[in-house]
């Protein structure tokens, strides 16, 4: 399937070929006014957000994946920069602790899910467990293999228990990642972001697409879709996930909720 002929946005709904998606696509658009849009757009995820706090009745996670550079960290901040700080619940899944290794794989994972009326961010999240375990074989293959049924399962009971999951894998190509490791070594601003583990993953880029194809085609379900976002323009990778965010909290019809008492008798000396 060619990029071109997906419409907006870019759900994976039948098994898909990475390589025959083009990170670079933008749909033609104005950069300027696509950037006036997203900011439309994330005014109005903080108008949401409100009313997902008032009515405490769902929780969201905007959970990102994608090579190193795509922007997961970037996407995040743009999307959520309306949202008061108390609202939001960020998570960034590095190496397990060795807490974190006493308990089973999802453990950090269900600890970390917002409670109801906030949205959370995952920088990574579940999914490294089929992704670095098994491009670096830190588990065997009959041990990370059957992970992907199990990560559906935890993910429908999310939804049973109204935590909408939204999944975004951030698709940046090679040359993009390179320009912008060049960046963070030649801008002094950006030196503190580069780690030497970033140019060390480099070498795995091919095992690591095969990964992400294999969690995208098997985790990409009815009740949790994966949405794949061209992520070498950043000003259009937050406009498709912007987009994605305010139709997912307006299909909850949130209104305000109705006050607890006789408003009408309430009197302030």
């Amino acid at each position: 399937m060619a990029i071109a002929k997906m419409s907006q946005p870019f759900k994976i709904t039948s098994p898909i070929k990475l390589r025959r998606l083009n990170p670079g696509f933008h749909d033609g658009l104005d950069k300027e006014k696509t950037r006036e849009e997203t900011t439309r757009l994330a005014l109005r995820v903080g108008e949401l957000q409100e009313l997902l706090y008032a009515n405490r009745t769902h929780s969201l996670i905007l959970l990102f994946q994608g090579m190193d550079t795509s922007g997961k960290d970037g996407a995040g901040k743009r999307i959520l920069e309306f949202i008061t700080p108390a609202g939001v619940e960020t998570t960034n899944f590095k190496g397990p602790s060795s807490e974190e290794l006493a308990h089973d794989y999802l453990w950090r994972i269900h600890k970390a899910v917002p409670r109801y009326g906030n949205i959370g961010v995952f920088n990574r999240s579940q999914y490294e467990d089929v992704l670095v375990v098994r491009v670096l074989q830190l588990q065997p293959e009959e041990v990370w293999s059957a992970r992907y049924k199990q990560i559906n399962a935890f993910e429908k009971f999310l939804g049973e228990n109204n935590v909408i999951l939204l999944k975004f894998y951030l698709h940046i190509s090679k040359e993009e990642q390179a320009k912008r490791l060049e960046s963070r070594i030649k801008d002094k601003s950006k030196n503190w972001k580069l780690e030497l583990n970033d140019l060390k993953m480099r070498q795995y880029w091919e095992p690591y697409e095969k990964a992400y194809e294999d969690a995208l085609n098997k985790c990409s379900t009815a009740h949790t879709p994966w949405y794949v976002v061209p992520a070498n323009h950043k000003w259009y990778r937050d406009y498709v996930i912007a987009q994605i965010v305010v139709k997912t909290l307006e299909k909850l019809k949130l209104h305000w909720p109705k006050p607890k008492m006789d408003l009408s008798k309430l009197k302030i000396k």
